[in-house]
């Protein structure tokens, strides 16, 4: 996959077209400057000698041919992994349920082409562009040791789980029915953003993720699966925790048998997730706010289609991240489902590095490069099977309602659950989150590697 999209996509440093050539997701954040460009050459042409015009109107034309070709070569190329592009809502009235809130549409609602302020259509368009949006960002400095300074065509997997945390530190600081206000936006909003910048001085960046992420295979230029992402997420948190007190949340992975990485519906063992609360507060308390991440394996080449009612069901969950999941080597991060379609949000977009710092009050910070307002969807049943639940329960009565809501699916899977809730076992050897990255042998790890697509 990634010899397809070395092959098809353009490099970060070509021209601004290709913004919008390359990506599933429109962006209304960055104006075009072909019009300027237009003007500066046609500028310096008219001041240079005739076999000049000649030589730079040739130039020009090879230019827009290869522009044109290159994005007909991107646009089969997404058709082909994500398939058709499908916009807007599905014509049909079932009920949308996004990241645990229910929009129930009405008959004449989807026809619409304009919504109403206040009808149902509006709300959840306007639900849906307050998630926060991380796609491929170019211009900002070498990662490592290295010479990529952008992540395109292999930062998806790493860009939507970016997506899933953000959205937990935004239910912690901001609560769930927190809406973006673009002209005035607040300062816990602008410090949900702030870690997520693309340096190493930025705690939960690429750059990050990736130092702490070797062992799992994560490096500039290659893409990892969700089992490997999750895991470097629990490292990247261990890390950022014995250095500042800045971390607002436990992290907490859901595994099975020898850690759940050889498929079978993963454990979630009520003590080991307690202990990881208790450990996050220093024993000073017995909770702690809690994301729980879920890597699962439903299928061999897509989802097998018993999984798909509860994967569905999980989105009714009040404390419901969504999903990790996309098609092999073009993840994306999956908000809400309307029956068997999931509503996306891509990260497949070029966009410049954006600065945003809350420190600086007096200064406007453009964050509408972090929001998306195009709804778009894809079946659940082409989906790789390879993908990764999110949960944040806020304290212990959200959690012990996860786990009977999680319970009672399981009991409703007919044989086919996501995963399964135990209060206590002694089968699983679960490692914390802090004592699993030091205590990880080099084996171990040489075993994970089946799960790098």
């Amino acid at each position: 996959m990634k010899a397809l999209t070395d092959r098809f996509v353009p490099q970060p440093s070509s021209s601004k077209s290709e913004k919008h050539e390359t990506s599933l997701v429109s962006s209304d954040s960055e104006p075009s400057d072909n019009n300027n460009n237009k003007s500066k050459f046609t500028l310096r042409s008219e001041s240079s000698t005739s076999g000049h015009k000649q030589v730079c109107a040739a130039t020009w034309t090879s230019l827009v041919k290869k522009v044109s070709m290159a994005s007909g070569a991107i646009k089969r190329f997404h058709d082909r992994v994500l398939g058709p592009n499908r916009t807007g809502l599905p014509s049909t009235t079932s009920d949308v349920w996004l990241l645990g809130v229910c929009y129930k549409i009405s008959e004449d609602e989807p026809s619409k082409e304009e919504t109403d302020d206040g009808s149902v259509v509006a709300e959840l368009k306007q639900d849906f562009s307050s998630r926060i949006l991380m796609t491929y960002r170019k211009g900002f400095e070498p990662i490592k040791d290295t010479t990529y300074t952008s992540d395109v065509n292999w930062g998806c997997m790493i860009r939507s789980s970016q997506m899933l945390f953000a959205q937990a530190l935004l239910f912690h600081r901001l609560g769930r029915s927190w809406r973006i206000n673009k002209s005035e936006p607040e300062q816990d909003y602008l410090e949900t953003l702030e870690p997520f910048g693309d340096s190493e001085a930025s705690a939960f960046s690429i750059h990050n993720l990736i130092l702490v992420g070797e062992s799992y295979g994560l490096a500039a230029g290659s893409w990892v699966g969700p089992y490997a992402i999750c895991r470097s997420w629990e490292s990247l948190a261990c890390k950022k925790r014995k250095q500042t007190d800045s971390l607002p949340m436990a992290i907490h992975i859901v595994s099975g048998s020898e850690d759940g990485e050889r498929g079978g519906a993963p454990v979630l063992c009520i003590e080991d997730a307690t202990k990881s609360c208790v450990e996050f507060s220093r024993g000073e308390d017995e909770w702690a706010p809690l994301l729980l991440l879920v890597p699962l394996v439903l299928g061999l080449d897509r989802v097998n289609p018993r999984y798909i009612p509860s994967l569905k069901a999980t989105f009714a969950f009040p404390q419901s991240l969504g999903v990790l999941g996309g098609k092999p080597g073009a993840s994306t991060y999956i908000v809400g489902v309307q029956d068997d379609n999931g509503f996306y949000l891509d990260p497949h977009d070029v966009q410049q590095v954006v600065t945003v710092n809350k420190g600086t009050p007096d200064v406007v910070v453009d964050t509408s490069s972090y929001h998306c307002n195009v709804l778009r969807y894809v079946p659940l049943e082409s989906l790789d099977p390879s993908l990764a639940l999110g949960f944040y329960c806020r304290d212990k009565c959200d959690f012990d309602d996860l786990c009977l809501r999680a319970s009672k699916l399981a009991e409703e899977s007919k044989g086919a659950p996501l995963f399964t809730v135990t209060q206590s076992h002694s089968l699983v050897t679960h490692h914390s989150s802090c004592e699993f990255v030091e205590d990880d042998t080099e084996e171990e790890r040489e075993e994970d590697d089946w799960q790098l697509l």
